[in-house]
């Protein structure tokens, strides 16, 4: 059936596509990749940029029966390429179970999610990518693939950009279920921030910063960390978070992340340190409310571990540009992964990440700007968000065997479109 919503999540983008399908089994799903001359898939619509779009197909996979199954002696999960993360974790959970760590939100598929290299919080966790152990992939002639984690491409298959096929079934590793506490600090000086940067992500399971980058002070720092749990399920009494945290003080009520823009916190995971299941702790924002602000655009860099200061600095010297568009940025730690086309593969990095004021044209005109005073730090963007891509660093160490494996995989570049064009294959 045709699906007239031509429209991303935020609104800022319209599909160029000849149509949008939704195919009700795996076979159909085959049947028209093989019949169509270039297909994309299409999930949450999550993306700000055009790297779903296509000028051929979209499916949207919404419509296979593709079940949950867990399996608990090997602690993974399989499921089909448009559930999203918020459809499965309270059955995790309820088996006993969890993933290491979520995004932001959980409104996202699992599949678009990895697929771009989309990631949580925390030193000592990477993206979401990591947490995948097969996949399998819809291919152009039709064909389902296996890819296990061991296979020579298979840390070239999962953060794939869409270049690679179709998602159709994800494994993804569990641990443990776990409870979360949420604490809130206001107001952290910046030169707080900069000269115990590694101590304050080193404070909590799960950290993020946030700021407009022209106030003297980083607005709030978000602690997320682990409680026990008792063997009926309840969460037992955990250490307590620091009464300040280098000088910025416990929030007096909830906050949302733009809360310094005036917005409200009523879609928000619950604050002040109470404990509550990894799912509904780890996110900022609730399944059933709309994330974020809603209408909003998206913009993220990822810049080496051991340039962040230096990163936070340049920032800080157009703070007042960047403001005037800003609901607010974010700050995050990433660990490093091996898959080839992930924003944080070979090293650590730290996200930046803009939550703009949906006014596109004067937004994109700044983004060279910031590309330009982060150039010096080979920044990464990500790549469902919006960027300019003149000054980053897109020479992944493993870019030319990426171009490799999809050659080899999509010979025809049946799922090739202007966005692989100009950020991935150029040159």
């Amino acid at each position: 059936m045709i699906d007239s919503a031509r429209a991303n999540w935020a609104g800022n983008l319209t599909y160029g596509a000849a149509g949008v399908l939704t195919p009700r089994s795996l076979d159909e799903a085959r049947e028209l990749v093989t019949g169509a001359e270039r297909v994309k898939a299409l999930g949450s619509r999550h993306s700000f940029n055009d790297v779903a779009d296509t000028p051929g197909l979209l499916l949207d996979l919404s419509g296979l029966d593709l079940p949950v199954t867990i399996d608990a002696a090997a602690a993974t999960v399989t499921l089909g390429g448009a559930a999203r993360y918020g459809d499965v974790v309270r059955q995790l959970d309820e088996a006993g179970f969890a993933l290491e760590n979520l995004a932001s939100l959980p409104h996202i598929t699992v599949a678009g999610s990895v697929a771009t290299g989309t990631h949580g919080s925390g030193e000592r966790h990477p993206g979401l990518a990591a947490a995948v152990s097969a996949v399998e992939l819809l291919t152009a002639d039709g064909s389902l693939h296996s890819f296990c984690r061991g296979d020579i491409d298979f840390a070239g298959v999962v953060v794939g950009v869409g270049a690679l096929g179709v998602l159709t079934r994800l494994t993804l590793d569990l641990v443990p279920a776990f409870s979360v506490r949420q604490d809130v600090y206001d107001a952290l000086p910046w030169p707080a921030a900069l000269a115990h940067f590694d101590e304050i992500q080193a404070a909590g399971y799960s950290v993020s910063l946030f700021t407009n980058w022209a106030r003297d002070v980083v607005d709030q720092v978000w602690l997320k960390n682990r409680v026990l749990r008792s063997a009926s399920g309840g969460s037992l009494p955990g250490a307590e978070p620091p009464g300040s945290l280098f000088g910025a003080v416990p929030a007096d009520g909830p906050r949302h992340p733009a809360h310094a823009a005036g917005v409200a916190a009523g879609n928000t995971t619950e604050q002040r340190g109470v404990p509550g299941p990894w799912y509904d702790r780890l996110p900022h924002f609730r399944l059933g409310f709309t994330p974020s602000v809603g209408a909003e655009l998206q913009t993220e860099y990822f810049v080496p571990r051991a340039h962040a200061a230096a990163a936070f600095e340049a920032l800080r010297g157009i703070g007042d540009r960047i403001a005037e568009l800003l609901l607010v940025s974010e700050i995050r730690t990433v660990a490093s992964d091996d898959r080839w086309l992930s924003p944080t593969t070979a090293g650590d990095r730290v996200a930046l990440h803009f939550t703009w004021l949906p006014r596109q044209s004067e937004v994109e005109a700044l983004l060279p700007l910031i590309e330009a005073r982060l150039a010096p730090f080979a920044p990464r963007p990500h790549w469902g968000k919006l960027f300019h891509g003149e000054a980053l660093d897109l020479a992944y160490p493993r870019l030319p065997a990426f171009r490799t494996l999809a050659t080899r995989i999509d010979p025809t570049g049946k799922f090739r479109n202007a966005f692989l064009d100009r950020h991935v294959f150029a040159g």
